[in-house]
């Protein structure tokens, strides 16, 4: 174990994963998403996309742990589950892209995916049209798809299933809920699919704890009636981001 611990902390630019992790996880605390936004634009700099993937979702697991109790209770698990079947059959056709093609094109990709979703939300655009169960079985497969090609498991439902839902509270909690399931279907694709990497399961480990304070913290400062305060952070901090994940500006 300290040898793996060892291994984990050899992991490149690590200060810098702890630093976006620890950012990814107070905006996730107090808007239910942002983490892959935050995140995956970062550590793309530094390792191959499957470990990032894998990263995503073991740290993710760890943090559903603080946060889905709550949002469990005031979640519409029906609408959610709908999301999560679609997901269930696009994610592992998602991490079969991924393995095909290079890490820069799937750092351009998340660099256009990531910022094309920012713009989208700051610009205020939201797909207003009536979501039925085909529709939310659309969005749960895109998102499974994006999610196991690139890791961002929120831009699909940011953009096309938040704009539907009835309130805040109801954003946030149906959100938690569903990239809650994402982390696990995304950790089992991975494993049975190969893509294990044992330095980046004690990793995940190592970013886990500032990882889960800060999204404690998040969660603490949460305040439905401030929405405009935390959307203003929340999207400063997704565009520096995605900024730094620019392959160009390397």
């Amino acid at each position: 174990m300290p040898d793996a611990i060892a291994s984990a902390l050899q992991t490149p630019e690590l200060i810098w994963l702890i630093m976006a992790i620890s950012a990814a996880g107070l905006v996730r605390g107090f808007t239910g998403f942002g983490t892959a936004l935050i995140f995956v634009p970062v550590a793309g700099q530094y390792l191959p996309p499957a470990d990032v993937i894998l990263l995503m979702a073991c740290t993710g697991m760890v943090s559903n742990m603080a946060i889905l109790p709550k949002a469990w209770g005031t979640a519409d698990r029906r609408e959610v589950g709908a999301l999560v079947l679609a997901a269930v059959v696009t994610i592992p056709f998602g991490i079969w892209v991924m393995s095909y093609l290079d890490t820069l094109t799937i750092r351009w990709i998340v660099a256009v995916v990531a910022g094309t979703t920012l713009v989208a939300v700051i610009a205020g655009w939201r797909w207003h049209g009536d979501l039925k169960q085909r529709g939310r079985m659309l969005i749960g497969g895109a998102a499974g798809l994006v999610g196991g090609m690139t890791g961002l498991t929120g831009p699909v439902v940011i953009m096309f299933y938040l704009a539907n839902a009835r309130s805040v509270l109801a954003v946030r909690s149906n959100t938690i809920l569903f990239l809650a399931a994402l982390d696990i279907l995304l950790l089992i694709n991975l494993l049975f699919g190969g893509f294990s990497n044992p330095q980046m399961i004690w990793t995940a480990g190592v970013l886990a704890i500032p990882y889960v304070t800060t999204t404690l913290i998040g969660q603490a400062l949460f305040d439905p009636t401030k929405e405009g305060a935390y959307r203003i952070v929340a999207y400063s901090v997704i565009g520096l981001a995605v900024i730094s994940g620019i392959p160009i500006l390397d």
